[in-house]
């Protein structure tokens, strides 16, 4: 299986899950996410599951200052409709992060570990996204602007060449090369740039 070589330059993430911790999974819990994991899940790198990374880690970075995040510890509300634009990508990668799940996540155990109910959408809590802390209700407001970091001049005409079957192999691999440079610059360039990713605590 082969990836784009920046993708290992990523910075990865620690999790602690206790769920995973109970049934022996991981020892202390502890799981890593990298990158390539949220490409897995979305099938895709693109702008937007690359920005959801980002939002995620550098959200449970300021809810967990001194700490190992709780995987499973979060609710995550997003103020868009699951249907509206990207959102549903957005909501996937923060729920492999957090572990917050929607109606169809796991119900608990003894009235434990329950990600059921975590992830919501549609909310007036928040202007975009808010990550809350379960035990200490800490949270995070968070949002990005990636018309910080624009694509390569020639990557829209490309686009539409590739989505009318008009470009050819070289074409169709430029497209490609041209679309990952710009997630690459997100995720190496701009990760701790406030311009494009914004992580607001709640008062």
């Amino acid at each position: 299986m082969s990836f784009p070589a920046f993708f290992d330059a990523v910075p990865r993430f620690k999790m602690r899950d206790p769920l995973a911790e109970f049934l022996g999974a991981a020892e202390g819990g502890v799981l890593e996410y990298a990158y390539v994991d949220v490409v897995k899940l979305a099938g895709h790198s693109c702008p937007t599951v690359a920005a959801a990374y980002v939002l995620g880690c550098r959200a449970l970075v300021a809810l967990y200052p001194d700490s190992i995040p709780e995987r499973g510890g979060m609710r995550v509300e997003l103020a868009d409709a699951i249907d509206h634009g990207v959102t549903g990508v957005t909501a996937s990668v923060l729920a492999l992060l957090t572990g917050a799940a929607g109606a169809a996540g796991f119900k608990g155990v003894g009235g434990r570990f329950m990600r059921r109910g975590l992830l919501d959408f549609g909310s007036e809590n928040t202007p975009s996204m808010r990550i809350t802390r379960l035990d200490s209700g800490a949270a995070v407001d968070v949002d990005s602007d990636l018309s910080h970091v624009p694509g390569h001049p020639d990557l829209p005409e490309l686009f539409s060449r590739c989505l009318r079957g008009e470009a050819d192999a070289a074409q169709l691999r430029r497209f490609g090369e041209l679309w990952q440079q710009r997630v690459q610059r997100i995720l190496l360039e701009h990760w701790d740039d406030d311009a494009v990713f914004s992580v607001r605590a709640v008062a």
